[in-house]
């Protein structure tokens, strides 16, 4: 694995301060020991098979995993390119899909899906953008930061349940872009195993480079999308088939309104669980109102314009059969094909929807590149294996099951996405607690001791709020294939009220359980 100069003297200097702790030096030793090869500086935990390969790249590969970002490395410095990673991130097919289940399956009017996608998008987008700052100012990783603000043993919990949702988010947005794509160019449809592999070539191949290819896509990417998302508008307020539908009240709506709210909250903070990865390499004096205005804006601008955009095509499909019966055939995707291809722009439509299928590439990319790090923050022997080939291993498993799932479960891969989101509530509670509560808004993070068994918090009171909220989802979450029993009480057909319930219990048996945590255990 080929490290700069810099990298080894960071190194170096802290293996020097961990041997005046009470480990045992020997053991250190073992851990953080460089020595010299002559391609260069290589850890001497890599397995050295892998160190061949990625030699052939030379620098263009990001080689660091989850060991903290030396001052030295920190030399990123564009607070635009720290936005619009997520502005093309967000500014996807995937995002508006999610705004046309308002009306298509939730049953709310234009003006209701709007009002729900602006409040809850508002409350997901804050954490993760205030998380975003920590990554500058600490230079760790998101899941490794989770240690301190969460406890050793569950980050490395949640480190497994990130892994996992990294995966199926990739596969979820795969199948729905080949699907997209096998409409293009009918009666010469794209198999479905064609479709994924373009998709998920793009994906593995930007993240493996790493950081720095990563935000380089991310400045470019958003830009075609956002050209064509304005063609959609200008088609669909042409077809003539949008128009809102009356306002409703009563109890079914307020459970679909909290439904939707829940399925919308919990794709806007879907990049909790690995935002401060991809501000790591920003100097520690970056302005913290700097990077979180870009990062919120990034956010928050892709978010509203596309879920309200896919409102409006949703809202539409309503009063449009032959839209309505692409959607009943190839989801959000026949839609898109319906507006921009039939009776439409033809040929140059077909052009936009492959541009607009390959959009989920820059959805998927963060996917992949956290995946890596997460895999690395699970056991300490997993580190051996460098950041780039976590990366291809996870690219290449979301594509097996993107083909298999295309055929036999997509149904149950969308469900079960939709229930995972339920960990990052609570990890944003248990995070924003310890940093506010126990660490008062202290930023000093002591990055020596980010593997260290005997000095970072255990994790005893999150683990128990983890295991027990168990119970509060089932009781109130309401999904397609399962509805609480508090849950189903409200409306004809249940209201997800799961997010509201863990911020509540969180926030008060997390910070109680933590108190006796720290009298009796003291970290």
């Amino acid at each position: 694995m080929m490290v700069s100069e810099t990298s080894y003297e960071f190194n170096k200097k802290s293996l020097e301060d961990l041997e005046n702790t009470d480990i045992e030096k020997t053991s250190i030793r073992d851990e953080y020991k460089i020595e010299s090869a002559e391609a260069g500086n290589v850890s001497s935990s890599t397995l050295p098979f892998f160190t061949k390969i990625l030699s052939l790249f030379g620098d263009s590969v990001e080689m660091n995993g989850i060991e903290p970002i030396s001052d030295e490395q920190k030399t990123d410095t564009s607070i635009f390119a720290a936005g619009t990673m997520w502005l093309s991130a967000n500014l996807v097919i995937a995002t508006a899909a999610l705004g046309a289940l308002g009306p298509l399956t939730f049953g709310l009017n234009f003006g209701q899906s709007v009002l729900v996608c602006i409040f809850w998008s508002l409350l997901g987008a804050l954490p993760v953008a205030f998380f975003s700052v920590f990554g500058a100012a600490t230079g760790l990783r998101q899941m490794v930061l989770c240690r301190y603000l969460m406890g050793n043993v569950t980050a490395r919990v949640f480190s497994v349940i990130n892994v996992v949702a990294c995966i199926g988010w990739t596969i979820v947005n795969t199948i729905a872009s080949a699907q997209l794509l096998r409409m293009v160019n009918r009666p010469h449809n794209l198999p479905p195993w064609a479709g994924c592999l373009i998709i998920i070539l793009g994906t593995w191949i930007i993240p493996f480079f790493g950081y720095r290819v990563v935000h380089m896509y991310g400045n470019v990417a958003w830009i075609p999308n956002l050209i064509i998302f304005l063609i959609v508008i200008a088609r669909l307020k042409m077809s003539g088939s949008f128009t809102n539908t009356p306002w409703e009240g009563g109890e079914t709506t307020v459970g679909n309104v909290f439904s939707f709210g829940s399925t919308i909250y919990g794709f806007a903070i879907g990049w909790l669980s690995y935002i401060a990865d991809y501000s790591v390499y920003m100097p520690r004096d970056t302005s913290k109102t700097k990077l979180f205005s870009s990062v919120f804006f990034g956010l928050m601008f892709p978010l509203l314009f596309t879920l309200i955009l896919g409102a409006a095509c949703g809202a539409a499909t309503l009063n449009n059969s032959a839209w309505m019966e692409l959607y009943d055939s190839y989801s959000f995707g026949g839609i898109i094909y319906g507006i921009l291809v039939q009776d439409s722009l033809h040929g140059f439509g077909q052009f936009c929807c492959v541009v607009l299928s390959l959009s989920t590439i820059s959805n998927n990319i963060p996917n992949m590149y956290s995946l890596a790090l997460g895999t690395q923050s699970i056991y300490e022997p997993l580190i051996n294996v460098p950041r780039p080939i976590w990366t291809t291993l996870g690219a290449w498993i979301g594509y097996g099951l993107s083909v298999a799932a295309y055929y036999k479960f997509e149904s149950f891969m969308e469900n079960f996405m939709d229930s995972i989101s339920y960990y990052l509530c609570q990890m944003m509670i248990m995070c924003l607690s310890e940093f506010f509560i126990w660490r008062k808004g202290s930023w000093d993070f002591d990055v020596t001791i980010w593997n260290d068994w005997k000095k970072l918090p255990i994790g005893y009171a999150s683990m128990f709020c983890f295991l027990t909220s168990i119970i509060w989802i089932a009781m109130c979450m309401s999904q397609s294939y399962y509805i609480g029993k508090i849950s189903q009480h409200i409306g004809a057909y249940g209201g997800d009220i799961s997010i509201e319930v863990l911020w509540a219990y969180e926030l008060v048996f997390y910070n109680v359980l933590r108190y006796f945590e720290f009298k009796y255990v003291g970290r």
